[in-house]
């Protein structure tokens, strides 16, 4: 990587005092495929071994780096193999001690995060699979840490709708195991079309097979970053401008991103693997993507022109990306998880944004809809219905698409869930009258689209 100039510096300095720039995580992946046991209790006691043995230096040395550096390191966070096929070897029916090992060991290492209570099952199920769905409610409310993320389509495969249904339920069970604390249980569930398998940002961060042993990934954000830039340009200039800006300062970012990650990697004796650049915002005043999209010239996000709007910003972050790096991965590009950003909160409440035109905009954002609360009675068939067509718009565009749904139990469309910290506020949406049975109920498998036969 080149060195850095003397006005870069000064300007990354600018970022991060006035203009919130922060590392978002850092996230060490870890296989745990030599884990596996046909005993339950020896696979579990070497999950936790193996993951406090790579993972205890992990906190310290984001903090030393943070202070060497000057460079907010906001998360530490885990990411493990897909825990159904490491306790596959176990033939058991219970997963939830796997859960709680992986919390332990979280603890253990002092990370905010382990993710990898996953599952692949874009094609079909194991019976490791089944025990992963059927463990995800009772593992969700029984730990602090641990994060579960399912794939249930690509667009090689098809959607398989049978793993669409269960999930529905799983989300409606994890709601009611996590009633008391506002249904938070399913903050830390999520589904995929086209898994990403170094992705480093929970829900879905996981450790995919094809990873090395160990991997160090980034995730970069700066919503208040390009939202200063854009300030700056003025209404004036040109949608070309608008990008080029996006672009230069996507630039800007990756460079960091990179610094901090391959000196992460450096520290742990590890690899470096990837630096995500996704503009995930926070509640906080002016790290919000749907203030910048009011930026680029809508009046309101959700206004028309906010999909087109949402497109250029995803696609300039991207480019910017991969200029400044060769390891650019993970999802990449801007987040529209509703509670968590300040500006999406304001749209909702003001009858800009809604449930419809979420989906319009997971169709060019860099995943899907995210932390959208429902009202707790929905039933299971409408949910697979919105899990579907997600699936949908990633299988037909190749891209990942995710839902991370959160049926509140008590709550009716309109009211408002107060989770605080990073998670936020939400607005429960009114998903609708009319329902999906009949389409749910029909199971089976949508096939893969005509343009998935490339060889």
């Amino acid at each position: 990587m080149p060195p850095f100039t003397d006005q870069e510096i000064l300007e990354t300095v600018r970022m991060i005092e006035l203009e919130t720039l922060d590392i978002r995580t850092t996230t060490l992946g870890i296989s745990l495929f030599d884990c596996a046991d046909p005993d339950v209790e020896s696979a579990c006691e070497k999950i936790y071994a193996k993951i406090v043995h790579h993972g205890r230096d992990l906190v310290q040395v984001a903090n030393s780096i943070s202070a060497d550096y000057g460079i907010p390191i906001v998360n530490k966070r885990i990411a493990t193999t897909p825990i159904a096929l490491v306790a596959a070897a176990s033939a058991t029916h219970d997963l939830v001690p796997f859960a709680r090992a992986m919390d332990a060991a979280a603890a253990a290492c002092g990370v905010d995060f382990i993710g990898g209570f996953t599952a692949y099952v874009h094609k079909g199920f194991t019976p490791a699979d089944r025990a992963l769905f059927d463990s995800i409610p009772a593992a969700m409310a029984e730990t602090q840490r641990v994060c579960s993320s399912l794939s249930l389509a690509s667009s090689r495969a098809g959607i398989n709708m049978d793993a669409v249904n269960r999930f529905a339920e799983v989300v409606l069970a994890t709601a009611r195991a996590t009633e008391a604390q506002g249904a938070i249980g399913c903050a830390k569930l999520v589904c995929f079309c086209n898994v990403v398998e170094d992705n480093p940002f929970v829900a879905g961060a996981h450790l995919g097979v094809g990873e090395a042993e160990t991997v160090l990934n980034v995730g970069v954000s700066g919503p208040g970053v390009v939202r200063s830039a854009l300030a700056r340009l003025g209404p004036e200039a040109d949608l070309l401008a608008v990008a080029e800006t996006i672009k230069r300062t996507a630039f800007k970012i990756t460079r960091m991103g990179e610094l901090v990650g391959r000196e992460a990697a450096r520290r742990l004796g590890t690899n470096f693997g990837i630096v995500d650049v996704s503009l995930a915002p926070t509640p906080a005043v002016g790290d919000s993507v749907a203030d910048i999209l009011e930026l680029i010239g809508v009046e309101r996000t959700g206004a028309p022109g906010t999909t087109a709007a949402l497109a250029l910003l995803t696609d300039a972050v991207k480019k910017g990306g991969a200029m400044a790096s060769s390891s650019v991965g993970g999802l990449s590009g801007a987040f529209i998880p509703v509670s968590e950003d300040a500006g999406m909160i304001r749209a909702v409440e003001e009858g800009a944004l809604s449930l419809a035109k979420l989906e319009a905009m997971t169709a060019v954002c860099s995943v899907g809809l995210d932390m959208v609360a429902v009202p707790g009675d929905t039933p299971a068939a409408t949910i697979a219905g919105i899990v579907a067509d997600q699936m949908a718009i990633g299988m037909i565009n190749h891209k990942t698409t995710a839902v991370r749904i959160i049926p509140v139990p008590g709550k009716r469309a309109g009211d408002k869930v107060e989770w605080g910290g990073l998670l936020g506020t939400a607005i429960v949406q009114d998903p609708g009258r009319f329902g999906a049975s009949v389409l749910a109920g029909r199971g089976g498998r949508i096939p893969a689209p005509l343009q998935s036969y490339k060889n």
